[in-house]
């Protein structure tokens, strides 16, 4: 009786798997508008820490665009094994992060007997140093990398008067909401250009957690859009809106509001079609910013004696990967 035939394993489609790789982190929100934010003394291109070589080629598309959607601020990378070797460990639930190389190989034509050199695309995973427990990075953010922070009154007044809002947390090099967890996260105040910069962020951010489904409910964490749809469009601006009155009201200067209409002019420009989307996007942003205001609301539950708005913040790490809404 004949053997059954093994079935043939699947070749893995490196290529495509890049490709998806791109188009997946675009889908995902990675807008690169603008990014007044200092990541520290780094230079931003990334490089393997055990041989302190650059990567090249599509390796520094694949490694930069992960770093900037985990909000790495670290340019250093390393195998599992390399980790392994230094003394390190990469921490429970890390996902790495794609590198290819080119690696060659002889092929011998037997009509001809002549050998012939072919490359071939291979792959392996790299851990960037944040992920990594036991090894110092060597470009952490310096002191001498921040710049001078001078809280300013009324904008914290306002953060702090946000009842029962999102937690906020500081770390990384983004800022963004993710609705599943109810978490604004944000890199250092020392790391934004200015002051009026961070809470012009921290506000945007901010204006987002009014859209969950536990205050003015508008499906962030219910119904999360793909980028670039429609109803992403419109959150986004909802938010910038809101944003741009929070900035008004706590007396933050023009330029930054100026720089919100030019970031609200990209989303205006996806939805142009809709003739009453500013009208309705500027009633949402509105109820928003009353809502963070405390103004016309008066069922609100009293505030907790640990507000969870103010910056407090927690470093804590999450191994899931909820859907976000950036500003960066």
């Amino acid at each position: 009786m004949p053997q059954a035939r093994k079935p043939s394993r699947r070749r893995r489609d490196i290529y495509q798997e890049v490709t998806d790789k791109i188009v997946g982190y675009l889908e995902d929100g990675i807008a690169p508008w603008r990014n007044p934010i200092n990541r520290g003394s780094g230079d931003g291109w990334p490089k393997n820490l055990g041989s302190g070589k650059r990567y090249r080629g599509i390796n520094i598309i694949l490694l930069g665009m992960r770093a900037w959607e985990s909000g790495y601020s670290s340019d250093y990378w390393l195998t599992y094994k390399q980790a392994a070797q230094r003394g390190g460990t990469v921490r429970q639930g890390e996902q790495g992060s794609l590198v290819t190389f080119w690696k060659l190989y002889e092929k011998k034509d037997p009509a001809t007997n002549t050998e012939t050199t072919l490359p071939v695309l291979k792959h392996y995973h790299a851990f960037n140093l944040e992920q990594i427990d036991g090894i110092p990075i060597p470009d952490a953010p310096d002191e001498k990398d921040l710049i001078s922070f001078t809280p300013l009154e009324k904008a914290e007044e306002i953060v702090a008067g946000y009842l029962n809002g999102p937690n906020i947390e500081t770390k990384g090099s983004r800022a963004f909401y993710r609705p599943a967890i109810d978490t604004v996260c944000l890199p250092l105040p020392q790391q934004f250009e200015s002051s009026e910069i961070f809470y012009s962020t921290l506000f945007h951010e901010l204006s987002h957690s009014t859209g969950h489904s536990k205050r003015l409910d508008r499906g962030l964490d219910t119904e999360p859009q793909p980028f670039g749809s429609p109803d992403y469009s419109r959150e986004e601006l909802v938010a910038e809106l809101s944003a741009s009155f929070l900035c008004a009201a706590s007396g933050i200067s023009p330029p930054t509001i100026e720089q919100s209409a030019a970031y609200m002019q990209g989303w205006i420009n996806v939805l142009k079609g809709d003739k009453r989307l500013v009208v309705s996007a500027a009633g949402a942003a509105q109820k928003s910013a009353d809502l963070i205001l405390g103004e016309g609301i008066h069922e609100q539950a009293e505030k907790p004696a640990e507000n969870q708005a103010k910056l407090g913040h927690s470093t804590q790490d999450h191994a899931a990967k909820p859907s976000q809404l950036d500003l960066f």
